[in-house]
């Protein structure tokens, strides 16, 4: 799912930005993303999407697992990046370089299968 979102950014005056892509997710990262189907973890699963494509991307773990009731007192805070950005308070989700958001491992997953990573210009 595609969501628009303002992506809030604070730079110093005559500071130049590169926005590189990010994926939130949850405590386990990366793991259990190569298992079968059912069985594998959407965040690992969106990870795993991910480098096969060869995307590069900055990994951002969050806390407040939501199979976890120990972390419900305290999920809205440890989750307010993730509401700010998407709307929501689930992981993983995906911030592109121009700002847009993914929510969702399928999502995640269509978007790096169709969009292979852009070759670095070289300026010559």
């Amino acid at each position: 799912m595609w969501t628009d979102f303002p992506l809030l950014l604070s730079v110093n005056a005559g500071a130049s930005v590169s926005l590189a892509m990010v994926l939130y997710t949850c405590s386990d990262g990366k793991a259990f993303g190569g298992l079968p189907g059912p069985l594998a973890h959407p965040c690992g699963r969106a990870a795993k999407a991910l480098d096969e494509a060869g995307h590069s991307y900055e990994l951002k773990t969050v806390k407040g697992g939501s199979l976890k009731i120990w972390t419900l007192p305290k999920r809205a805070q440890d989750r307010a990046e993730i509401e700010q950005l998407s709307g929501q308070r689930s992981v993983p989700i995906l911030v592109l370089d121009d700002g847009k958001v993914l929510t969702g491992s399928g999502a995640i997953v269509d978007w790096a299968k169709e969009n292979p990573p852009q070759a670095a210009s070289v300026a010559s």
